[in-house]
């Protein structure tokens, strides 16, 4: 069995966990409203602006004798530039001040899911951030078309307003592939026993993000309401 196949093996438990968030059961069962989805939007937002500076940081922090990992951080990063600006891009689409959701502060979840990523990276091990790239692409190569399509049809949006969902879709069936190809360089029993305990912290906090997106969306009021005080809004986006 190679590395892979052992990262994705020894987390179906935590993965299976995440998948059984009431928001994506109702997602699929169609019962989504405009509300849940620029939560969602707006909280990854707030954990894909660092995404960029967190590869950075990887790369800075790898020993010289893993020089390839290095340059695959690089391309990761060249993919990565800008993604935040397409959330908000999507969320202005929907009707909503995107500057209000780009200057509000991120719902409690999400602070602790990027907290520990920086934590990985700045004291324990740069390689275990490879267990939210597993998590994050993983999930959203398994999801996030058949959910846009639900979305779209649901509420009726035009598809610009879902550029992240099928970016980040199947056709992104390359950055998997090229992901598994780095993960089987791993033959280091220790690093790679640290990439499956972070992946498997991941799928927690990112699962966590999801639990709470009802909770954030009870405050978010109508499109007609984003005029409101700035304070107020990010409030309601971050309960």
């Amino acid at each position: 069995m190679s590395f892979y196949q052992r990262l994705v093996a020894e987390t179906e438990r935590e993965r299976n966990t995440l998948m059984s968030a009431p928001i994506f059961v109702r997602c699929f069962q169609g019962d989504i409203n405009l509300d849940d989805y620029v939560a969602f939007l707006t909280q990854a937002y707030h954990h894909v602006k660092h995404t960029v500076p967190l590869l950075m940081a990887v790369g800075s922090r790898l020993p010289e004798e893993k020089e390839w990992l290095r340059e695959a951080v690089g391309e990761y990063i060249e993919e990565e530039m800008g993604h935040q600006e397409w959330i908000l891009n999507d969320i202005a689409a929907c009707g909503y001040d995107k500057e209000l959701v780009r200057r509000s502060r991120p719902h409690a979840s999400t602070e602790l899911m990027v907290s520990y990523a920086w934590d990985m990276i700045n004291r324990v091990n740069p390689l275990g951030f490879f267990g939210m790239v597993q998590v994050l692409e993983g999930t959203s190569i398994n999801i996030a078309e058949k959910a846009a399509d639900i979305i779209r049809e649901k509420l009726g949006l035009k598809r610009k307003a879902f550029t992240y969902l099928y970016s980040h879709g199947a056709l992104d069936q390359d950055h998997i592939q090229f992901f598994e190809s780095l993960m089987n360089k791993i033959s280091d029993e220790a690093e790679q026993e640290q990439i499956i305990h972070c992946a498997k912290m991941f799928y927690k906090l990112y699962g966590d993000i999801f639990r709470s997106l009802t909770e954030q969306q009870e405050g978010l009021g109508q499109p007609s309401q984003v005029t409101m005080e700035p304070e107020l809004r990010s409030a309601g986006l971050a309960i």
